[in-house]
């Protein structure tokens, strides 16, 4: 026999404002304690003054307990702020019951909710760069909660809404299935098999594409770069380098003529000489053209009053 000490208890759903999920995972938990009947039917008390034996008021007593124990339980699911308002609550029925009218609503809200529902479901489809797992998960959300609303939606539906909204990838294997398989028998698990299997041949040969792509753009950067390399340490090296190179000027070696030292004052004194030249001879430039300009002027007079008279 096992030792109940290694026995994990399952954990209580908590209550996190989905009602219909929490619901569900609530009495699946309130079942598998076999406290669900004490839930849904309540306690049914005996009348005032009537005769009870001793086998019915045992069985009333089972069901009082088991009551508590669920009571207990939706207690534990709720938090503190929501649990202020159904602690006036006598039994787990009650309790239920409650939190069914505030979450799940009326049954005119129920039919808003649910019409919201349908056109989701009508226009759902698969986004870019979307899973299968991950768009057959928004589709089944969608379809049990118009389950829990009353809608009466089959899994072939469910089928051939997955069919019809698959990208243009999946367009040969959708085809595929359609002529291999009869959509009424086919079984939303085997769909997504075959869906899962088409999306990882096609994630396989997107990854070879990337790779040969990575590689041969790697290939010519790494050429680029290594022209690029060689021609900077050239010119590196002969600016950093200078014990060979000589000198124009002065027949040394270690720098270079621009760099010169001794003839570079006699440079100096050659250049300040013909500013001083240009300088001075700036006035007599400035005389003479002063001089020409007043021969032009005389020439171009004398012709515009030979005009006017002839």
């Amino acid at each position: 026999m096992a030792n109940d000490s290694n026995f994990v208890q399952a954990a209580i759903p908590r209550f996190d404002g989905h009602y219909d999920h929490w619901s569900m995972l609530m009495e699946n938990f309130l079942r598998s304690k076999e406290y669900w009947s004490v839930v849904e039917s309540g306690i049914q008390e005996p009348p005032a003054g009537a005769t009870v034996t001793d086998a019915q008021q045992t069985d009333i007593e089972a069901r009082k307990l088991k009551d508590l124990k669920a009571k207990n339980y939706l207690f534990q699911a709720i938090d503190r702020p929501i649990l202020e308002t159904i602690l006036c609550k006598d039994t787990s029925k009650d309790i239920w019951d409650s939190m069914k009218k505030k979450y799940q609503g009326s049954s005119r809200v129920k039919r808003t909710q649910l019409q919201a529902l349908r056109r989701d479901f009508e226009v759902l489809q698969t986004k870019d760069a979307e899973s299968v797992t991950s768009f057959i998960g928004r589709t089944m959300e969608i379809a049990n909660k118009m389950r829990c609303y009353g809608e009466e939606i089959k899994d072939v539906n469910i089928v051939e809404k997955i069919l019809c909204s698959m990208t243009r990838e999946f367009n040969y294997v959708v085809c595929s299935i359609e002529e291999s398989n009869d959509i009424d028998d086919l079984s939303l698990d085997e769909l997504q098999s075959s869906l899962l299997v088409h999306e990882q041949k096609m994630n396989r040969s997107w990854t070879a594409e990337e790779q040969a792509l990575k590689a041969s753009t790697n290939t010519r950067s790494n050429s680029s770069r290594g022209r690029g390399r060689g021609r900077g340490r050239g010119r590196g090296d002969r600016d950093h380098d200078k014990s060979r190179a000589e000198c124009f000027r002065c027949h040394k070696y270690g720098h270079y003529a621009s760099e010169c030292v001794t003839e570079l004052p006699k440079y100096k004194e050659r250049e300040e000489n013909s500013n001083f030249a240009e300088e001075t001879n700036e006035p007599e430039t400035l005389l003479m053209a002063a001089h020409e300009g007043k021969r032009l002027s005389r020439i171009f007079g004398m012709s515009i009053q030979a005009a006017a008279i002839t």
